[in-house]
C-alpha cells in the first residue's frame, strides 16, 4: 500500500521471510535462519509498483512526484548512508516513509548533473529500525566523441579479498527481488545504444549489499554502513571485495575502484 505525497511517500509491507531467503539464494549463499533480517535486506520490500505508462524510458517509475524533473535522463544511484537502529523482524509489517531532503542541478565537467539525496526511515511497531539516505545522480544522455572517463585504482593493501562474478541471471534475479525496473540491469540492446555501457551495469545496491554481508561475517553486527559508486562493474567482468579493518572497497577486474565503504560496528 502506497501513500504519496510530492513532498513525502509511505509504502507499507510486510516482511516475508520467503523474499528473504529467495536473495540467499541469488546470492548463492546460505541462509543463516536469523528471526530478523539482514542488514540492507530491506531493499527488496517497499516495492514501487507503477503501471507502464507511469514509467521513464528506463523503466524507473517517472520523476516528478517525490524526486523532481530536472531534464536529466540517466539515473545512477551513487552511494547512501545507513543507520541499523533495532532489529527489522520478519513475518510483520513494517513502513517505510521517504522524503527529499535536498537536490541541486550543478554544472560538472562532463555536463549538467542533478544531484538528490532522500531520506528512508523503515518503521516497525512505531520504532525506527532502519534510516537510510540514499545519493542518486542524474545525468545526460552520453556523447559518443567524448573522452572516456578515468576511473581511480583501488588499493591493494587489504587484509582479506574474495572474488565475484555477475551472471545476467543474478541480475535479473536481484531487479527482480527489488522490482527494480531499470534497463541497464537487464536490457543490453539499451545499455549500449542509450545510455553507453558495453554490458549490462551490476546493482550499486547489489555491490553494496555484498560488502555489508562481508562486514557483518567478519566485524560482526554492524550499526551503520556508507558507500560510494565510483564507477561500473558490467556483467561480464569479475571484481573483487576487499576489506582492510572497517574499509570495505569493490576492485574491479582491471583494477579500478568501483565502490569504496566504511561499516560501523
Amino acid at each position: 500500500m502506497t501513500d504519496q505525497t510530492k513532498e513525502t511517500q509511505t509504502v507499507t509491507d510486510v516482511m516475508d521471510p520467503a523474499r528473504a531467503a529467495a536473495l540467499w539464494a541469488a546470492l548463492d549463499l546460505p541462509d543463516d535462519g536469523r528471526a530478523a533480517l539482514p542488514p540492507f535486506f530491506h531493499q527488496m520490500y517497499f516495492w514501487d509498483a507503477q503501471p507502464p505508462g507511469a514509467l521513464g524510458r528506463d523503466g524507473h517509475p517517472r520523476v516528478g512526484g517525490v524526486i523532481p524533473d530536472m531534464g536529466l535522463p540517466r539515473r545512477m544511484w551513487a552511494g547512501g548512508r545507513l543507520e541499523f537502529l533495532a532489529p527489522l523482524c520478519t513475518g510483520a509489517e513494517a513502513q517505510k516513509v521517504t522524503r527529499i531532503v535536498s537536490f541541486v542541478r550543478k554544472q560538472g565537467r562532463t555536463g549538467p548533473l542533478g544531484f538528490v539525496t532522500l531520506c528512508h526511515e523503515v518503521l516497525q511497531g512505531g520504532h525506527v529500525t532502519v534510516r537510510e539516505h540514499q545519493d542518486l545522480v542524474y545525468r545526460e544522455d552520453p556523447d559518443p566523441s567524448a573522452p572516456a572517463p578515468q576511473s581511480r585504482l583501488a588499493r591493494m593493501d587489504e587484509d582479506c579479498a574474495e572474488a565475484w562474478s555477475f551472471s545476467s541471471t543474478l541480475l535479473f534475479r536481484y531487479s527482480a527481488l527489488t522490482f527494480n525496473g531499470h534497463r541497464i540491469h537487464y536490457d543490453l540492446d539499451y545499455c549500449r545504444d542509450v545510455e553507453g555501457y558495453g554490458g549490462l551495469v551490476v546493482h550499486g545496491p547489489l555491490l553494496a549489499q555484498l560488502l555489508i554481508l562481508k562486514a557483518e561475517r567478519e566485524l560482526g553486527p554492524l550499526t551503520g554502513f556508507s558507500f560510494r559508486a565510483t564507477a561500473p562493474v558490467l556483467h561480464m567482468q569479475g571484481a573483487e571485495l576487499c576489506r582492510k579493518g572497517d574499509a570495505l572497497w569493490v576492485r574491479g577486474h582491471d583494477g579500478r575502484l568501483c565502490m569504496e565503504a566504511v561499516a560501523q560496528v
